[in-house]
């Protein structure tokens, strides 16, 4: 294997606040802690995949202006391959406002910025990446043109195709038979098919709508409970890994990212989900998107531990 992905996606600096309660309409609170940082679901999800060990390449588009100098710097430290990463003098870089609660829940407001302007021609750009890579990881913070594109081209070219349908929307039907993975959480395999998650039964009606879909392979993710595995050969829950979280934003984005890598290297789609799991189950006690990406090192010591806890608990 080649241990390759791309990730074609969006860059955001995110600008976040710790604050005792999310203000409803109309209302004021004093925040507390505040920090920049880079964020977009696209390198958060190009940057966990690169921690655990995958050579990356990052389609994307940044403004021509400081934030998108600093992203391109911010991507390069983490040895991601940005010679696809456009600076646009059009628009400026994305940004994302995050308050983040005492329960670790967010709130978030996204100014896509040069995000909205990726394009397929730009897509067309990276023929010779996609060609050659294992995993092609996707989102939705992109214009929908531009992801189908990636899409399409990638199954074209014989890459495993992953799709995290973040934010919600409808999608094309016609796009999932082009998609071998897809990550959602509860709220996006709701909409994507018409199906209300109320019990385990009706996780297995969603996986088996997607199915019929043409997707292979669907994990939803559960939150502090986990994921549901949605394989050919497996459908139940698997539990998170205990912890207590201090900020939730951009756990599911490190778990698509550590799951590419995983899968790159060539593991079994359920290793590889439990490699992630545990990768997103210890991002949610940092803050931050991307400063809380684990490293492999860290991933497979958190594992060891987990297990050697559980082992003196048992006897």
């Amino acid at each position: 294997m080649k241990n390759k992905v791309v990730v074609i996606g969006s860059y955001n600096t995110d600008m976040t606040i710790k604050t005792k309660k999310i203000p409803s309409p109309g209302e004021t609170v004093i925040g507390g802690f505040f920090s920049t940082g880079g964020g977009g679901k696209g390198a958060n999800q190009a940057i966990a995949a690169a921690r655990v060990g995958a050579d990356v390449s990052f389609v994307a588009r940044v403004g021509d202006d400081l934030l998108g100098k600093e992203a391109i710097k911010r991507l390069n430290e983490e040895r991601i391959n940005t010679s696809y990463v456009i600076r646009d003098s059009e628009v400026p870089t994305g940004v994302a406002f995050i308050v983040v609660d005492e329960n670790a829940e967010n709130s978030i407001v996204v100014a896509s910025g040069a995000n909205a302007r990726l394009s397929t021609d730009d897509i067309e750009t990276v023929n010779n990446e996609i060609s050659s890579a294992d995993i092609v990881l996707v989102q939705l913070e992109s214009p929908i043109e531009s992801v189908y594109a990636g899409i399409k081209k990638a199954n074209e070219m014989g890459a495993t195709v992953i799709l995290n349908p973040a934010p919600a929307q409808e999608l094309a039907k016609h796009i999932f038979q082009y998609i071998d993975i897809i990550t959602p959480n509860v709220v996006e395999a709701e909409m994507l098919t018409g199906i209300k998650v109320t019990d385990v039964k009706s996780l297995h009606m969603i996986v088996n709508r997607f199915f019929d879909f043409g997707i292979k392979n669907v994990i939803i993710t559960l939150g502090s409970k986990g994921y549901f595995a949605g394989f050919q050969n497996i459908m139940e829950i698997i539990p998170a890994f205990k912890v207590t979280p201090i900020d939730t934003t951009g756990a599911g984005d490190v778990f698509s990212g550590s799951l590419a890598a995983f899968l790159a290297e060539g593991m079994t789609i359920e290793s590889a989900a439990r490699m992630a799991n545990a990768a997103a189950s210890i991002s949610v006690t940092r803050m931050g998107a991307q400063n809380a990406a684990p490293k492999r090192v860290e991933i497979e010591k958190y594992i060891a531990s987990y297990k050697a806890a559980e082992s003196e608990v048992l006897n």
